[in-house]
């Protein structure tokens, strides 16, 4: 869970995705903009493009989770422009370019649907009322967000009726600097502040928690699990910490015969209780770090979600966590057996 926060809400953006913001229409991302918006958003300084770009949604195969993936209609000749970190072949860019219905699909979900260049796909429509005659024209390899194909926006706006032509579903905008994103942003949206069809423009990380938004306050579901969770495990070890002390209260009578002071026989509960935990804790990360790797695996389209690892400085945090609770959970009962009597501890029959 906390691994799942640390992505959603610490992770920095790349150099690449820090520069690039979205603009959508105000009130949904299911309504649309018009097309011109774009020209007029390129005029804004600091903007160095911007492009359309049409999420197509529709089915390939069926619609089992194993075969869902984003597909989105982008302007090629724009496209390696805006994504700067995309590397393919300049012969698959080229064909790319030149092909209407060419498309690219990145290097991860290349490997799970076994696609290969030259490879046709058919997508059935269901935003859009027809289906997308596709060839894979290369494979493309990112840093981030490779799950997904690109075709061409050009197939889309000749096979659509021509009353819907002239749409843009999202507009990715790309800054001269991560540091004008914000002042982009604004100039964007109070361009088109009275307007019939306003906007609201994010940077692209942003735009992408937009997603997680959706399901609710997700910080705070997050952080009231890890909570609840870490409170009923510092009841559980407590109990178990002051049952193993009392089941042992004659031993601690014998060692102090033996001339262990009060101070080792709390430093010794506590190590035993910090080591377990410790342990425990240990196991959990090494658990942890599978179930992000299932996760990574598993369909999504929020790509912090396809990014998700477990880093060293959450890993640090649990295992810190672990340690607080063997210690808070060993505390009272370690203090109680180190201020017993000898003459009490040997009387104990428990």
């Amino acid at each position: 869970m906390m691994a799942i926060y640390h992505a959603f809400y610490f992770k920095a953006p790349s150099a690449d995705q820090a520069r690039r913001v979205v603009v959508r229409n105000r009130v949904s991302l299911a309504m649309v903009m018009p097309q011109f918006y774009r020209e007029k958003i390129r005029q804004v300084p600091g903007v160095q493009e911007a492009e359309i770009e049409q999420w197509f949604g529709g089915k390939y195969i069926d619609d089992r989770p194993e075969h869902m993936f984003a597909r989105f209609a982008v302007e090629p000749a724009k496209e390696f422009t805006l994504r700067g970190e995309i590397r393919m072949p300049e012969d698959q860019k080229k064909a790319f370019l030149n092909e209407r219905t060419a498309c690219i699909v990145g290097r991860k979900l290349a490997d799970k649907q076994n696609f290969h260049v030259g490879q046709k796909i058919t997508i059935q429509g269901d935003i859009f009322p027809f289906n997308l005659e596709l060839t894979i024209r290369g494979i493309f390899d990112a840093p981030e967000n490779e799950e997904v194909l690109y075709f061409n926006r050009d197939y889309l706006e000749d096979s659509l009726p021509v009353r819907r032509r002239g749409s843009a579903g999202m507009i990715y905008v790309l800054a001269d600097s991560a540091d004008n994103v914000p002042r982009i942003e604004a100039a964007i949206d109070d361009m088109f502040h009275n307007s019939t069809v306003q906007t609201k423009s994010d940077s692209e990380s942003a735009f992408s928690l937009s997603f997680v938004a959706m399901l609710g306050n997700v910080k705070a579901f997050l952080l009231a699990i890890v909570g609840a969770v870490t409170f009923t495990i510092l009841l559980v070890s407590a109990n178990t910490i002051a049952m193993s002390v009392r089941e042992r209260t004659r031993e601690v009578g014998i060692l102090k015969t033996l001339g262990y002071t009060p101070g080792a026989i709390l430093g010794i509960i506590l190590g035993e209780a910090l080591v377990i935990a410790v342990a425990g804790g240990l196991i959990g990360i090494v658990l942890a770090s599978l179930m992000t790797g299932m996760v990574r695996r598993a369909p999504t389209f929020i790509g912090e979600l396809q990014q998700l690892t477990l880093v060293p400085t959450v890993a640090a945090l649990c295992l810190a966590v672990a340690a607080l609770i063997g210690l808070l959970s060993a505390l009272v009962p370690a203090f109680s057996a180190s201020r017993l009597s000898i003459l009490d501890a040997l009387r104990s029959t428990d």
